[in-house]
């Protein structure tokens, strides 16, 4: 491969890279709001404080799972890319 060959390859993974970490945006948002309406449905109602909180975190949880898998993609194509070698 050619040394433009490689580092246009290089270049074009780490954009893609770049791209796929906006991905890491959308569960930032999406948790910040599901915190922020657990916090409200605590105040409403105090007693439901412990059933509130643990669905909350279980979808924090899976909500983050698609920005941690938008990250390990982003490290592959920067650090595991094939065509690189």
């Amino acid at each position: 491969m050619g040394e433009f060959n490689k580092f246009f390859v290089e270049g074009l993974a780490c954009l893609g890279a770049g791209i796929g970490m906006i991905a890491g945006m959308g569960p930032g948002i999406g948790q910040g709001y599901a915190a922020g309406q657990g916090c409200a449905a605590v105040g409403r109602n105090p007693g439901a404080k412990g059933s509130v909180m643990t669905t909350m975190l279980l979808g924090q949880a899976v909500a983050e799972t698609t920005g941690l898998y938008s990250l390990v993609v982003a490290i592959i194509l920067i650090f595991a890319n094939p065509y690189t070698k």
